[in-house]
């Protein structure tokens, strides 16, 4: 994909004919953020009030979603946004999930996933997890969807603004190697942990 996608450093692409799913492919960063945080707040207020788990195993769990969720960034970056585009379908699946974010990275209604099928997502998760975790989940997830607020931030602030002049200059300099100078390494995005791990941080 990215030897064939040159960058542009303004404007954006019509991705859809359809009006209706034209605008349901784009969302204010603030929108996201405002519906996760809520989501996992909601999810730990009912883990409080109407669960028996104490507040170090909810801390605990909490903390393990934070941390599946960056192996499953990690997993979803490498392995399904930067898919082989072997094939007609496979390569037009690829560019509409991520291919025009690496061709209009400047594009800043498309930093996020879309609301309606984040919120999706988050719903399977839940109803996923509960058969798996049980009350566990209300703790869990939370974490989890804080893991993917905080991506959505880091993403998003990464994209928009200059790096800063911190330690969290890193996440900048990262993700534009993956950007611009290498496509098949640094998939990590909130974290480098797993480009670590996984041999892909050159």
């Amino acid at each position: 994909m990215e030897g064939n996608i040159k960058p542009q450093n303004q404007g954006t692409k019509k991705l859809f004919e359809n009006p209706v799913l034209e605008k349901l492919s784009r969302t204010h960063i603030s929108v996201p953020l405002v519906i996760f945080f809520s989501y996992a707040a909601g999810l730990l207020y009912w883990s409080i009030t109407h669960t028996s788990l104490s507040v170090a195993i909810t801390v605990l769990m909490f903390f393990i979603g934070l941390l599946a969720f960056t192996l499953v960034e990690y997993l979803i970056h490498r392995y399904v946004f930067h898919m082989d585009a072997s094939t007609e379908q496979r390569a037009k699946m690829q560019y509409t999930m991520h291919g025009v974010h690496h061709e209009f990275p400047k594009d800043k209604d498309r930093l996020a996933m879309p609301p309606l099928l984040s919120v999706t997502l988050a719903t399977l998760l839940l109803i996923v997890f509960r058969l798996v975790l049980g009350d566990f989940v209300f703790s869990f997830l939370p974490g989890f969807l804080v893991g993917y607020a905080a991506y959505l931030s880091v993403h998003y602030m990464v994209h928009a603004f200059q790096p800063p002049k911190n330690f969290f200059k890193v996440l900048w300099i990262n993700h534009s190697v993956h950007h611009y100078k290498n496509g098949e390494v640094v998939f990590g995005v909130s974290s480098p942990l797993w480009d670590y791990v996984f041999g892909t941080m050159k």
